[in-house]
């Protein structure tokens, strides 16, 4: 192998990246418009141009990329995960181009692709798996005749679905027809396979998962487990490897049923077997992933192994590096997914510009490991995952691996944008977690109302003093003249408006008035990216980032936003709403009107979907549509007008 063409962007196209260079393999990244300045682009030895934004038109786009391949050169081409990396015909058309296809052979990816025939094949070799119905089902009354042999709870899955698209829980009987319709929808829109099965849902169970690694030689092994199930409606928050559950001698159980199943369909590559472990501790199959996973990185830190290296041996002919009893595991690992996504609005993902990052910033040394996709001035659209970066801590014990992954977080905190950076800290602080108590059904069962984790943080008064204190102290003082030293300014943060009193005391001081109370903030040193200050004695440090009239701060791993708002100053509540915007930054699933329709109080619009989520928009009162700004399949930002509408009142 000499030249790698990495199909694929973000974080694991940079971390494949990584590892190959070390190799000496030349590295060719490829990418879209919106990504022309990524810095997946930036971290290769080339780079080429494969299409338009939305994903059909370069990352899943076959041709464009055995194109690109040839173009350049290169005589192996890495999928990463998701995009094309579990896809059988890409796989076959690298093989048909005489292109090395990292991964597994088009045979064993059709094999495990339909989770219906890799059920099957895992119970013929013996392996344990959860009570399904696969289908097909010629109508409704099939459907719930199915449902009521398996019963409820139960899963509506996608039969060519991966990382919990196209999955729906069903608790009630009159609740099936529509989680059909929706799991169809958005498995048509993501796999263009709109066939379903369904699954007898184990309830508090564990998702584990096993790490295997075979050779084309026969070889093959497992890396041990991973415990995904610290999960949000089946998306995976918080992995950790080993799990702090599982006996050895269930361990060992695990990994032997995992390699059953990637023997039966003679796999060659790096793969993941995924189960789920019931409360009594019995696990079955859930399915296989054929490719690498996002979480990887714990199996890396707990074992010495660099998984990617081992895939691109395998894929040149080479051996395994080592047997089943060679592999050692030490300490503990646990990575945590920094999202653009605010935990405190129904985790809807963002968009914004990243004002600032330092992912070398972690203060825990040589155990803490970043794996970003993006970097400092990075604009994140709407057009991927929202995935930032993973924080991944290894240490001695799970209370020492713990303990560096909530000193991570708040050190490496990216400023500009919302995220979930302080709601991951909170978790792994939280008592379930630290018991490993917390199940694939915990974080689903909590809500803004029972659980505080998911109500917004308070800001504290010294930080309202802080910011007005750096926009007061900025260059030229902002908006006010430099022989005034006593003033007023009102700041805002996403859910709170102050009026601040401020009275510069000398070049570096200045006491804040925040109703009634009076703070007095002494700057002793500020950079770019880094304010020192002290109040009542106490010295502080805090990460900052000044835009305009704009300051973010860090807070317990979160960004906070202060802005200095200039009069003439809106109320942006006063307005009447007068269509319906886009409540979180995704792809329009569906438009249910046209320009000129009358519409009532509560009827549903549009939905929006984004990550793994439907939102549906409902008129807020009797109106004609006057305006349609959207159509089904378009990505849209947060707050994005998508419908007009005339209300019939002007009590609208």
């Amino acid at each position: 192998m000499q030249t790698l063409l990495i199909a694929n962007r973000g974080e694991i196209a940079c971390r494949i990246a990584r590892t190959a260079r070390a190799m000496g393999i030349r590295t060719v990244a490829v990418y879209s418009d919106a990504d022309a300045d990524a810095l997946h682009v930036h971290g290769a030895d080339s780079a080429i141009h494969i299409g338009g934004s939305m994903p059909a038109e370069s990352y899943l786009n076959i041709d464009a990329l055995i194109v690109a391949a040839r173009r350049c050169g290169a005589d192996a081409i890495h999928p990463g995960y998701g995009f094309l990396s579990e896809n059988a015909a890409f796989a076959a058309a690298c093989r048909n181009a005489g292109i090395t296809f990292v991964g597994p052979s088009p045979e064993a990816i059709a094999a495990m692709g339909s989770k219906a025939a890799a059920k099957q094949r895992a119970a013929t070799a013996g392996v344990p798996t959860a009570p399904a119905s696969y289908g097909p089902m010629r109508d409704d009354a099939q459907w719930q005749a199915s449902a009521e042999t398996l019963g409820y709870p139960l899963l509506v899955k996608a039969v060519a679905g991966g990382g919990g698209r196209g999955m729906r829980r069903v608790d009630q009987p009159e609740a099936l027809a529509a989680a059909l319709a929706s799991a169809r929808r958005e498995a048509q829109i993501a796999f263009g396979d709109d066939a379903l099965l369904l699954e007898k849902l184990i309830e508090d169970g564990r998702h584990i998962e096993i790490q295997i690694v075979a050779d084309a030689h026969g070889h093959l092994v497992h890396l041990g487990e991973r415990d995904c199930s610290t999960q949000r409606r089946r998306q995976k928050i918080i992995e950790e490897a080993p799990s702090p559950v599982l006996s050895a001698a269930l361990r060992e159980r695990m990994g032997q049923d995992a390699i059953a199943v990637a023997r039966a369909v003679g796999y060659c590559g790096a793969g993941t077997v995924e189960f789920i472990v019931d409360p009594q501790m019995r696990h079955y199959f859930l399915e296989m992933n054929t490719r690498i996973q996002v979480e990887h990185p714990v199996t890396e830190l707990i074992t010495g192994i660099d998984l990617v290296e081992w895939q691109l041996r395998i894929a040149d002919g080479e051996p395994l590096p080592l047997a089943q009893d060679a592999i050692r595991f030490r300490g503990h690992a646990i990575e945590a997914r920094l999202y653009a996504e605010d935990p405190y609005a129904g985790f809807a993902p963002q968009t914004g510009r990243i004002a600032r990052l330092r992912p070398d910033a972690a203060a825990c040394g040589t155990t803490i490991r970043i794996d970003a996709g993006v970097r400092e001035g990075d604009l994140v659209t709407s057009h991927y995952d929202p995935l930032l970066a993973k924080v991944i801590a290894h240490g001695a014990t799970r209370e020492e691996a713990i303990r560096k992954l909530a000193c991570a977080l708040e050190d490496v905190a990216p400023l500009g944008m919302s995220h979930n950076g302080a709601f991951l800290r909170a978790l792994v602080a939280d008592d379930l977690f630290r018991k490993a108590a917390i199940t694939t059904a915990t974080l689903d069962s909590w809500s803004p109302e029972s659980h505080p984790l998911l109500q917004p943080p308070a800001v504290p008064s010294e930080l309202w003093a802080l910011a007005a204190t750096c926009f007061a102290l900025g260059q030229g003082n902002g908006h006010r003249p430099p022989s005034v030293s006593a003033f007023e300014w009102r700041v805002a943060t996403e859910r709170d408006v102050r009026r601040l009193g401020l009275r510069q005391v000398d070049a570096d001081t200045v006491a804040v008035t925040d109703g009634g109370v009076t703070t007095t903030v002494h700057r002793v040193a500020q950079t770019a990216d880094t304010v020192i200050y002290r109040i009542d004695g106490l010295q502080r440090r805090c990460a900052i980032a000044i835009d305009g009239n704009v300051v973010h701060l860090s807070h317990h791993g979160g960004s906070l936003r202060f802005e200095r708002q200039l009069p003439p100053y809106v109320d942006r509540t006063s307005a009447k709403q007068r269509g319906l915007q886009a409540p979180l930054s995704g792809t329009v699933a569906q438009v249910l009107v046209q320009p000129g329709d009358r519409v009532t109080a509560g009827q549903p619009l549009v939905c929006v979907e984004a990550m793994k989520m439907e939102v549906w928009l409902s008129a807020q009162a009797d109106a004609t549509v006057r305006a349609i700004h959207t159509a089904q399949g378009q990505n849209v930002d947060r707050h994005a007008l998508l419908v007009e509408l005339e209300f019939d009142t002007t009590e609208a």
